[in-house]
């Protein structure tokens, strides 16, 4: 990455863009033929190569026939590799990314942007890295598919926001791997939900409860810098906790449902069963108090050997809808219990769903660009994670426009320094 922080990172990056103001590559050429093949396909490139990068690959491959891989970056040029021998072998030429197109280090994701032939960016790295990638692929003016969350902490979001502003101007795209969205048991619950069935939404809770995350031993003879973007979920400047890095799904409904980020946060948590140098806490509860008194609260965790659960539930004054996670369907009740609606969910169609919506509004000629519901979805985690490290309260205003929160580093390096991981206590923490 080698800039000497973030601000003169993002500013040289949008100086750079301006000045090669490149034009998106011609929606019409995109267009099929009369025998319904494409007549051109939609470059990608995929920056990040871990479980959700090569996934979102997979996916994409899987849902259109007019787009193929054509470059790959991470920080590990071995993982890059493997995960393009795995999407070769299960969808050819498709996926047949030479060595030479394989860039590595911090500075991966930019020789990736630079390739004039890449329409599309599939942007999966630690979620710490993403507001400074969309950043410098919407300068690029390339189309991009962006994992959430969007954004660990303030002066992210006022990236993305930017951002969002920017490619609804020139005409690039940004979807993001918010796919509660696109799957229908939660589009058809939440058109009754909007059609009044369940009367007047009065709350809501959200959880994200599971048994635990991953956690990656340093190997020998790695850096700092090395060992955390190894081990990232752990760091708060990557991942943003799992307030951020998980539960920004159920986070997201909360602010799909109630059409709008809350006015105010509370919340509390745990640390008690990390590892020594985790900077984790084990579990966040936030109540968001929406206008007009309502309240919706989330309930996050990895406890081990406890009951899982990921769901959410709306209360309405006639009745209550039950939007279940991954597969579990939508299904909605009377205050009495009577069943007004069932339908099954299906998570893997929605993970497709979005990278067909994607390509399809670029071939279109009429670019999706919702970059700035999924930042406030990730700020409203951000409000939580905030709200509970620090034992006070919240508000959207302090946050979105006084807040100096910048956990970004001044300099990454590989090797390099990182900084020294600290865990956040309520009473000596305090929101900044």
């Amino acid at each position: 990455m080698s800039e000497s922080s973030r601000r003169e990172f993002l500013a040289v990056s949008a100086v750079a863009g301006a000045a090669a103001f490149v034009t998106p590559r011609g929606f019409g050429a995109w267009q099929s033929t009369d025998s319904g093949a494409p007549s051109k396909m939609i470059n990608i490139g995929v920056i990040g190569c871990g479980g959700r990068g090569s996934g979102a690959a997979n996916d994409t491959l899987t849902a259109n026939k007019n787009v193929r891989i054509v470059a790959m970056a991470d920080l590990d040029t071995a993982k890059a590799k493997a995960a393009r021998d795995a999407l070769k072998e299960a969808h050819g030429d498709r996926a047949a990314v030479s060595d030479e197109r394989i860039f590595g280090g911090v500075d991966g994701y930019q020789k990736v942007i630079d390739l004039k032939d890449v329409d599309l960016v599939i942007l999966a790295t630690a979620p710490g890295f993403r507001h400074v990638h969309i950043t410098a692929a919407v300068a690029a003016k390339k189309h991009v598919f962006a994992e959430k969350p969007v954004c660990v902490d303030v002066a992210g979001y006022h990236a993305c926001i930017a951002a969002h502003e920017q490619a609804a101007k020139q005409g690039t795209a940004i979807v993001t791997g918010t796919q509660y969205r696109r799957q229908t048991s939660f589009i058809e619950g939440m058109k009754r939900i909007n059609d009044g069935m369940i009367g007047e939404v009065v709350g809501m809770t959200a959880r994200y409860c599971s048994n635990g995350i991953w956690y990656r031993d340093r190997k020998p003879g790695m850096s700092d810098m090395e060992y955390q973007i190894y081990n990232w979920m752990h760091f708060i400047w990557l991942s943003g906790d799992q307030a951020a890095e998980q539960a920004v799904h159920n986070i997201d409904v909360i602010h799909w449902v109630m059409g709008g980020p809350p006015e105010r946060v509370f919340a509390s948590g745990s640390r008690w069963n990390r590892p020594a140098d985790s900077e984790m806490w084990d579990s966040v509860s936030a109540d968001f108090e929406f206008p007009g008194g309502k309240l919706c609260s989330f309930t996050g965790r990895h406890w081990a050997n406890s009951e899982s659960q990921c769901d959410n539930v709306v209360y309405g004054s006639k009745g209550i809808a039950y939007l279940r996670a991954f597969d579990g369907g939508t299904q909605i009740t009377d205050r009495a219990g009577k069943e007004l609606f069932n339908v099954k969910g299906n998570i893997g169609a929605a993970y497709r769903q979005e990278h067909k919506e994607l390509v399809e509004s670029i071939v279109a000629g009429k670019p999706i660009v919702e970059l700035k519901q999924t930042a406030n979805s990730s700020m409203m985690a951000i409000m939580a994670r905030e709200a509970a490290y620090s034992g006070q309260v919240a508000t959207w205003d302090f946050m979105v426009n006084k807040s100096k929160l910048d956990l970004m580093p001044k300099e990454i390096k590989i090797p390099g320094d990182a900084p020294k991981p600290f865990v956040r206590k309520p009473g000596e923490y305090r929101l900044s």
